[in-house]
Protein backbone atom coordinates (compact mmCIF):
# COMPACT_ATOMS: atom_id res chain seq x y z
CA UNK A 1 0.00 0.00 0.00
CA UNK A 2 1.16 3.55 -0.67
CA UNK A 3 1.21 6.27 1.99
CA UNK A 4 -2.28 7.58 1.15
CA UNK A 5 -3.79 4.09 1.33
CA UNK A 6 -2.09 3.34 4.64
CA UNK A 7 -3.31 6.57 6.23
CA UNK A 8 -6.81 6.21 4.78
CA UNK A 9 -7.14 2.79 6.40
CA UNK A 10 -6.88 4.51 9.82
CA UNK A 11 -9.26 7.37 9.01
CA UNK A 12 -12.38 5.72 10.44
CA UNK A 13 -10.90 5.73 13.97
CA UNK A 14 -11.51 9.52 14.03
CA UNK A 15 -10.32 11.87 16.78
CA UNK A 16 -9.56 10.00 19.99
CA UNK A 17 -7.33 12.02 22.30
CA UNK A 18 -4.99 10.28 24.73
CA UNK A 19 -1.29 9.47 25.14
CA UNK A 20 -1.32 5.76 25.97
CA UNK A 21 -1.49 4.54 22.35
CA UNK A 22 1.23 6.89 21.05
CA UNK A 23 3.57 6.05 23.96
CA UNK A 24 3.09 2.34 23.30
CA UNK A 25 3.75 2.85 19.61
CA UNK A 26 6.86 4.98 20.09
CA UNK A 27 8.29 2.54 22.62
CA UNK A 28 8.11 -0.23 20.01
CA UNK A 29 9.98 2.08 17.63
CA UNK A 30 12.80 2.60 20.20
CA UNK A 31 11.46 5.99 21.34
CA UNK A 32 12.62 8.20 18.44
CA UNK A 33 11.04 11.23 20.13
CA UNK A 34 13.65 11.02 22.89
CA UNK A 35 16.48 11.42 20.39
CA UNK A 36 15.65 14.95 19.21
CA UNK A 37 15.36 18.26 21.11
CA UNK A 38 12.03 19.92 20.31
CA UNK A 39 10.15 23.19 20.31
CA UNK A 40 6.47 22.45 20.98
CA UNK A 41 3.88 24.91 19.63
CA UNK A 42 0.18 25.03 20.54
CA UNK A 43 -2.56 27.60 19.94
CA UNK A 44 -5.88 28.23 18.26
CA UNK A 45 -4.40 30.34 15.44
CA UNK A 46 -0.87 31.27 14.42
CA UNK A 47 0.90 28.07 15.41
CA UNK A 48 1.60 27.05 11.81
CA UNK A 49 3.09 30.45 10.98
CA UNK A 50 5.22 30.36 14.13
CA UNK A 51 6.49 26.89 13.20
CA UNK A 52 7.31 28.15 9.70
CA UNK A 53 9.27 31.14 11.06
CA UNK A 54 11.15 28.98 13.56
CA UNK A 55 12.16 26.28 11.10
CA UNK A 56 13.25 28.90 8.55
CA UNK A 57 15.41 30.80 11.05
CA UNK A 58 16.99 27.65 12.48
CA UNK A 59 17.70 26.41 8.95
CA UNK A 60 19.36 29.74 8.12
CA UNK A 61 21.46 29.31 11.28
CA UNK A 62 22.85 26.06 9.86
CA UNK A 63 20.88 23.48 11.83
CA UNK A 64 19.17 20.37 10.46
CA UNK A 65 15.58 21.18 11.34
CA UNK A 66 12.57 18.87 11.42
CA UNK A 67 9.12 20.44 11.17
CA UNK A 68 5.84 18.67 11.83
CA UNK A 69 2.59 20.53 11.12
CA UNK A 70 -1.04 19.80 10.23
CA UNK A 71 -3.22 19.72 8.27
CA UNK A 72 -1.59 19.48 4.85
CA UNK A 73 -2.96 21.43 1.90
CA UNK A 74 -2.35 19.06 -1.01
CA UNK A 75 -0.25 16.09 0.08
CA UNK A 76 0.56 14.27 3.33
CA UNK A 77 4.28 14.79 2.71
CA UNK A 78 3.87 18.52 3.53
CA UNK A 79 3.39 17.66 7.20
CA UNK A 80 6.90 16.25 7.70
CA UNK A 81 9.82 18.41 6.54
CA UNK A 82 13.57 18.67 7.00
CA UNK A 83 14.85 22.19 6.33
CA UNK A 84 11.57 23.12 4.63
CA UNK A 85 11.82 20.17 2.24
CA UNK A 86 8.88 17.71 2.52
CA UNK A 87 9.59 14.06 3.12
CA UNK A 88 9.66 12.09 -0.15
CA UNK A 89 6.66 9.91 -1.01
CA UNK A 90 8.83 6.78 -0.77
CA UNK A 91 10.35 7.77 2.59
CA UNK A 92 6.90 8.52 4.00
CA UNK A 93 5.62 5.15 2.86
CA UNK A 94 8.61 3.38 4.42
CA UNK A 95 8.18 5.21 7.74
CA UNK A 96 4.46 4.45 7.78
CA UNK A 97 5.10 0.78 7.07
CA UNK A 98 7.46 0.65 10.06
CA UNK A 99 4.88 2.35 12.26
CA UNK A 100 2.09 0.01 11.13
CA UNK A 101 4.25 -3.04 11.89
CA UNK A 102 4.97 -1.61 15.34
CA UNK A 103 1.23 -1.11 15.92
CA UNK A 104 0.45 -4.78 15.32
CA UNK A 105 -0.63 -6.52 18.50
CA UNK A 106 -1.21 -3.28 20.41
CA UNK A 107 -4.09 -3.40 22.86
CA UNK A 108 -5.80 -0.53 21.03
CA UNK A 109 -5.50 0.55 17.36
CA UNK A 110 -3.80 3.94 16.94
CA UNK A 111 -5.63 6.80 15.23
CA UNK A 112 -4.61 8.21 11.87
CA UNK A 113 -3.01 11.24 13.55
CA UNK A 114 -1.04 9.00 15.90
CA UNK A 115 0.25 6.96 12.95
CA UNK A 116 1.47 10.02 11.01
CA UNK A 117 2.88 11.59 14.20
CA UNK A 118 4.89 8.46 14.97
CA UNK A 119 6.14 8.46 11.37
CA UNK A 120 7.35 12.04 11.82
CA UNK A 121 9.33 11.19 14.96
CA UNK A 122 10.81 8.16 13.20
CA UNK A 123 11.85 10.20 10.17
CA UNK A 124 13.43 12.98 12.22
CA UNK A 125 15.44 10.44 14.21
CA UNK A 126 16.55 8.61 11.06
CA UNK A 127 17.54 11.91 9.46
CA UNK A 128 19.47 12.89 12.60
CA UNK A 129 17.70 16.23 12.94
CA UNK A 130 19.42 18.67 15.30
CA UNK A 131 16.06 20.02 16.44
CA UNK A 132 12.36 19.55 15.61
CA UNK A 133 9.61 22.15 15.58
CA UNK A 134 6.41 20.31 16.48
CA UNK A 135 2.88 21.71 16.10
CA UNK A 136 0.09 20.19 18.17
CA UNK A 137 -2.79 18.68 16.24
CA UNK A 138 -5.70 19.38 18.58
CA UNK A 139 -5.48 20.90 22.05
CA UNK A 140 -2.23 19.95 23.75
CA UNK A 141 -2.53 17.99 26.97
CA UNK A 142 -3.77 14.78 25.33
CA UNK A 143 -2.51 15.49 21.81
CA UNK A 144 -0.31 12.79 20.25
CA UNK A 145 2.56 15.27 19.91
CA UNK A 146 2.68 15.80 23.68
CA UNK A 147 5.12 12.98 24.46
CA UNK A 148 8.27 14.98 25.25
CA UNK A 149 8.83 15.70 28.95
CA UNK A 150 11.60 18.25 28.44
CA UNK A 151 10.96 20.49 25.42
CA UNK A 152 13.54 23.21 24.81
CA UNK A 153 10.65 25.70 24.63
CA UNK A 154 6.86 25.40 24.77
CA UNK A 155 5.07 28.17 22.86
CA UNK A 156 1.37 29.06 23.04
CA UNK A 157 0.36 31.43 20.25
CA UNK A 158 -3.29 32.29 20.88
CA UNK A 159 -6.41 30.85 22.46
CA UNK A 160 -10.01 31.30 21.38
CA UNK A 161 -13.14 29.19 21.13
CA UNK A 162 -12.57 26.28 18.75
CA UNK A 163 -13.05 22.50 18.95
CA UNK A 164 -15.13 23.21 22.07
CA UNK A 165 -17.00 19.92 21.53
CA UNK A 166 -13.74 18.11 22.34
CA UNK A 167 -11.68 20.57 24.41
CA UNK A 168 -14.41 22.05 26.58
CA UNK A 169 -17.13 24.70 26.33
CA UNK A 170 -15.19 27.77 27.51
CA UNK A 171 -11.99 29.58 26.56
CA UNK A 172 -10.65 28.73 30.03
CA UNK A 173 -11.29 25.01 29.42
CA UNK A 174 -9.47 25.22 26.08
CA UNK A 175 -6.60 27.11 27.72
CA UNK A 176 -6.24 24.29 30.24
CA UNK A 177 -5.86 21.77 27.41
CA UNK A 178 -3.36 23.87 25.46
CA UNK A 179 -1.38 24.63 28.62
CA UNK A 180 -0.82 20.88 28.90
CA UNK A 181 2.28 21.26 26.69
CA UNK A 182 3.96 23.25 29.49
CA UNK A 183 6.45 21.00 31.29
CA UNK A 184 8.23 21.34 34.63
CA UNK A 185 10.95 24.03 34.61
CA UNK A 186 11.03 24.19 30.78
CA UNK A 187 10.91 27.68 29.19
CA UNK A 188 7.54 28.96 27.94
CA UNK A 189 6.74 31.67 25.38
CA UNK A 190 3.16 32.98 25.27
CA UNK A 191 1.34 35.37 22.94
CA UNK A 192 -1.45 37.74 23.96
CA UNK A 193 -4.40 35.81 25.42
CA UNK A 194 -7.93 36.63 26.58
CA UNK A 195 -8.00 37.24 30.34
CA UNK A 196 -9.73 33.95 31.20
CA UNK A 197 -7.11 32.02 29.21
CA UNK A 198 -4.20 34.03 30.57
CA UNK A 199 -5.16 33.20 34.16
CA UNK A 200 -5.21 29.46 33.40
CA UNK A 201 -1.89 29.50 31.52
CA UNK A 202 -0.21 31.68 34.14
CA UNK A 203 -1.27 29.29 36.90
CA UNK A 204 0.15 26.33 34.98
CA UNK A 205 3.44 28.18 34.43
CA UNK A 206 3.75 29.01 38.13
CA UNK A 207 2.88 25.47 39.24
CA UNK A 208 5.46 24.07 36.80
CA UNK A 209 8.22 26.49 37.85
CA UNK A 210 8.82 27.60 34.27
CA UNK A 211 10.69 30.68 33.10
CA UNK A 212 8.16 32.49 30.89
CA UNK A 213 8.07 35.25 28.30
CA UNK A 214 4.77 37.02 27.62
CA UNK A 215 5.18 38.42 24.13
CA UNK A 216 4.01 41.76 22.76
CA UNK A 217 3.51 42.21 18.99
CA UNK A 218 6.42 43.53 16.96
CA UNK A 219 6.27 47.17 15.92
CA UNK A 220 4.82 47.80 12.46
CA UNK A 221 7.30 50.01 10.59
CA UNK A 222 5.23 50.12 7.39
CA UNK A 223 6.14 48.91 3.88
CA UNK A 224 6.15 45.32 5.13
CA UNK A 225 8.86 45.86 7.77
CA UNK A 226 8.60 45.16 11.49
CA UNK A 227 10.78 45.67 14.54
CA UNK A 228 11.03 43.25 17.45
CA UNK A 229 12.05 44.43 20.91
CA UNK A 230 13.10 41.56 23.20
CA UNK A 231 11.19 41.30 26.44
CA UNK A 232 13.27 41.95 29.57
CA UNK A 233 11.91 38.65 30.88
CA UNK A 234 14.16 36.81 28.44
CA UNK A 235 17.19 37.86 30.44
CA UNK A 236 20.67 38.88 29.39
CA UNK A 237 22.51 35.54 29.41
CA UNK A 238 23.27 36.15 25.75
CA UNK A 239 24.33 39.51 24.43
CA UNK A 240 22.16 38.78 21.38
CA UNK A 241 19.04 38.69 23.54
CA UNK A 242 19.07 42.44 23.97
CA UNK A 243 19.36 43.22 20.26
CA UNK A 244 16.39 44.91 18.59
CA UNK A 245 15.72 43.23 15.27
CA UNK A 246 14.32 44.96 12.18
CA UNK A 247 13.07 42.54 9.55
CA UNK A 248 10.99 42.14 6.40
CA UNK A 249 7.70 40.34 7.08
CA UNK A 250 6.97 37.92 4.24
CA UNK A 251 3.55 36.78 5.50
CA UNK A 252 0.54 39.08 5.23
CA UNK A 253 -1.77 40.45 7.93
CA UNK A 254 -1.45 42.33 11.22
CA UNK A 255 -1.47 39.03 13.10
CA UNK A 256 2.03 38.33 11.77
CA UNK A 257 3.39 41.07 14.02
CA UNK A 258 2.47 38.79 16.92
CA UNK A 259 3.37 35.49 15.27
CA UNK A 260 6.83 36.68 14.23
CA UNK A 261 7.42 38.15 17.71
CA UNK A 262 6.52 34.79 19.33
CA UNK A 263 8.99 33.08 16.99
CA UNK A 264 11.73 35.60 17.81
CA UNK A 265 11.14 35.33 21.56
CA UNK A 266 11.48 31.56 21.14
CA UNK A 267 14.72 32.01 19.17
CA UNK A 268 16.13 34.29 21.87
CA UNK A 269 15.21 31.70 24.49
CA UNK A 270 17.18 29.12 22.48
CA UNK A 271 20.16 31.51 22.35
CA UNK A 272 20.12 31.65 26.13
CA UNK A 273 20.24 27.85 26.13
CA UNK A 274 23.42 27.98 24.04
CA UNK A 275 22.08 27.60 20.51
CA UNK A 276 24.14 29.59 18.00
CA UNK A 277 21.77 31.77 15.99
CA UNK A 278 23.17 35.02 14.59
CA UNK A 279 21.18 38.22 13.94
CA UNK A 280 21.89 37.69 10.22
CA UNK A 281 20.37 34.19 10.34
CA UNK A 282 17.33 35.57 12.16
CA UNK A 283 16.67 38.35 9.64
CA UNK A 284 17.34 36.03 6.70
CA UNK A 285 15.22 33.21 8.11
CA UNK A 286 12.24 35.44 8.83
CA UNK A 287 12.41 37.05 5.38
CA UNK A 288 12.51 33.66 3.63
CA UNK A 289 9.57 32.15 5.53
CA UNK A 290 6.78 30.69 3.44
CA UNK A 291 3.42 29.44 4.71
CA UNK A 292 0.97 28.82 1.84
CA UNK A 293 -2.80 29.08 2.10
CA UNK A 294 -2.84 31.80 4.74
CA UNK A 295 -3.59 35.28 3.37
CA UNK A 296 -1.99 34.20 0.11
CA UNK A 297 -2.43 36.27 -3.01
CA UNK A 298 -2.86 34.19 -6.15
CA UNK A 299 -4.92 34.13 -9.36
CA UNK A 300 -7.88 32.37 -10.96
CA UNK A 301 -8.82 32.91 -14.63
CA UNK A 302 -6.05 35.53 -14.76
CA UNK A 303 -7.68 37.59 -12.01
CA UNK A 304 -6.18 38.23 -8.58
CA UNK A 305 -7.82 36.47 -5.65
CA UNK A 306 -6.95 36.06 -1.98
CA UNK A 307 -7.04 32.66 -0.26
CA UNK A 308 -7.08 31.98 3.47
CA UNK A 309 -8.20 29.22 5.83
CA UNK A 310 -10.27 31.45 8.15
CA UNK A 311 -11.70 28.26 9.65
CA UNK A 312 -12.65 29.68 13.04
CA UNK A 313 -14.17 32.98 14.25
CA UNK A 314 -10.87 34.56 15.37
CA UNK A 315 -9.23 33.82 12.01
CA UNK A 316 -12.31 35.10 10.18
CA UNK A 317 -12.16 38.40 12.11
CA UNK A 318 -8.47 38.77 11.19
CA UNK A 319 -9.25 38.09 7.53
CA UNK A 320 -12.06 40.66 7.39
CA UNK A 321 -9.80 43.28 9.03
CA UNK A 322 -7.08 42.56 6.50
CA UNK A 323 -9.52 42.82 3.58
CA UNK A 324 -10.97 46.09 4.86
CA UNK A 325 -7.48 47.60 5.15
CA UNK A 326 -6.54 46.80 1.54
CA UNK A 327 -8.23 50.00 0.34
CA UNK A 328 -8.89 53.39 1.92
CA UNK A 329 -12.64 52.91 1.51
CA UNK A 330 -13.76 49.28 1.95
CA UNK A 331 -15.59 47.98 -1.13
CA UNK A 332 -17.85 44.93 -1.54
CA UNK A 333 -16.18 41.53 -1.53
CA UNK A 334 -17.01 38.40 -3.47
CA UNK A 335 -16.72 35.59 -0.92
CA UNK A 336 -16.28 31.99 -2.04
CA UNK A 337 -16.80 30.02 1.16
CA UNK A 338 -16.96 26.40 2.26
CA UNK A 339 -16.98 25.40 5.93
CA UNK A 340 -16.79 22.07 7.74
CA UNK A 341 -19.96 21.02 9.57
CA UNK A 342 -18.04 20.83 12.87
CA UNK A 343 -17.06 24.51 12.76
CA UNK A 344 -18.83 27.57 14.19
CA UNK A 345 -20.44 28.47 10.86
CA UNK A 346 -22.63 31.25 12.26
CA UNK A 347 -19.76 33.11 13.94
CA UNK A 348 -17.44 32.70 10.93
CA UNK A 349 -20.04 34.15 8.55
CA UNK A 350 -20.89 36.90 11.06
CA UNK A 351 -17.23 37.97 11.11
CA UNK A 352 -16.82 37.96 7.32
CA UNK A 353 -19.98 39.34 5.76
CA UNK A 354 -21.00 42.98 5.30
CA UNK A 355 -23.65 44.89 3.37
CA UNK A 356 -23.16 44.72 -0.40
CA UNK A 357 -20.94 41.63 -0.40
CA UNK A 358 -21.61 38.71 -2.74
CA UNK A 359 -21.55 35.18 -1.35
CA UNK A 360 -20.80 32.02 -3.32
CA UNK A 361 -21.15 28.94 -1.11
CA UNK A 362 -19.57 25.57 -1.87
CA UNK A 363 -19.08 22.15 -0.26
CA UNK A 364 -15.63 21.23 1.06
CA UNK A 365 -14.67 18.20 -1.08
CA UNK A 366 -14.11 14.84 0.63
CA UNK A 367 -14.84 16.25 4.09
CA UNK A 368 -17.73 16.52 6.53
CA UNK A 369 -18.88 19.74 4.91
CA UNK A 370 -21.64 22.08 5.99
CA UNK A 371 -24.40 22.20 3.37
CA UNK A 372 -24.05 25.25 1.08
CA UNK A 373 -27.83 25.62 1.08
CA UNK A 374 -27.95 25.67 4.88
CA UNK A 375 -25.06 28.14 4.97
CA UNK A 376 -26.98 30.36 2.55
CA UNK A 377 -29.93 30.45 4.95
CA UNK A 378 -27.64 31.32 7.86
CA UNK A 379 -25.93 34.06 5.82
CA UNK A 380 -29.22 35.68 4.76
CA UNK A 381 -30.28 35.80 8.39
CA UNK A 382 -26.95 37.26 9.55
CA UNK A 383 -26.56 39.77 6.73
CA UNK A 384 -29.82 40.31 4.80
CA UNK A 385 -28.23 43.14 2.78
CA UNK A 386 -25.93 40.89 0.77
CA UNK A 387 -26.10 41.67 -2.96
CA UNK A 388 -26.05 37.96 -3.82
CA UNK A 389 -26.22 34.67 -1.94
CA UNK A 390 -25.91 31.52 -4.03
CA UNK A 391 -25.06 27.87 -3.37
CA UNK A 392 -22.92 25.99 -5.89
CA UNK A 393 -22.32 22.25 -6.30
CA UNK A 394 -18.56 22.65 -6.61
CA UNK A 395 -15.71 25.12 -6.11
CA UNK A 396 -14.77 25.62 -9.76
CA UNK A 397 -18.26 26.75 -10.78
CA UNK A 398 -18.37 29.18 -7.84
CA UNK A 399 -14.95 30.65 -8.61
CA UNK A 400 -15.78 31.09 -12.28
CA UNK A 401 -18.93 32.99 -11.29
CA UNK A 402 -17.20 35.06 -8.59
CA UNK A 403 -14.24 36.46 -10.53
CA UNK A 404 -16.25 38.05 -13.32
CA UNK A 405 -16.34 41.60 -11.85
CA UNK A 406 -13.83 44.02 -10.33
CA UNK A 407 -14.62 43.22 -6.69
CA UNK A 408 -11.96 41.50 -4.61
CA UNK A 409 -12.60 37.74 -4.54
CA UNK A 410 -11.65 35.83 -1.38
CA UNK A 411 -11.74 32.06 -1.03
CA UNK A 412 -11.87 30.91 2.59
CA UNK A 413 -13.63 28.93 5.33
CA UNK A 414 -11.52 25.77 5.41
CA UNK A 415 -7.86 24.87 4.92
CA UNK A 416 -9.10 21.69 3.21
CA UNK A 417 -10.95 23.86 0.70
CA UNK A 418 -7.84 26.00 0.17
CA UNK A 419 -5.80 22.84 -0.37
CA UNK A 420 -8.33 21.57 -2.92
CA UNK A 421 -8.13 24.92 -4.72
CA UNK A 422 -4.33 24.82 -4.87
CA UNK A 423 -4.50 21.28 -6.25
CA UNK A 424 -6.97 22.36 -8.97
CA UNK A 425 -4.88 25.43 -9.73
CA UNK A 426 -1.75 23.32 -10.22
CA UNK A 427 -3.60 21.17 -12.75
CA UNK A 428 -4.83 24.04 -14.96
Amino acid sequence: MNANSILKSYQHFGVHLGLERIHQLLEKLDNPHKQIPIIHVAGTNGKGSVCAYLSSVLTAAGYRVGRYTSPHLIDWTERICINQKPISTIALQQCLEQVVRAAEGNTETPTQFEIITAAAWLYFAEQKADIAVIETGLGGRLDATNVCETPLVSAITSISLEHWQILGPTVADIAGEKAGIIKSKCPVVVGELPESARIVVEKRIQESGCPAVWVKPALDLGDGFAEYHPSPEIGVNSSLSSVTIRYKLPLLGQVQLMNSAIALATIHTLQNLGWQISPTAIAQGIAQTQWPGRLQQTTWNNRNILIDGAHNPAAAIALREYADNLTTSPSPINWVIGILATKDCDDILQALLKKGDRLYLVPVPDQNSASPTELAAIAKNICPELTLTQAFPDLIAALDAAVTDENLTILCGSLYLVGYFLQQQSQT
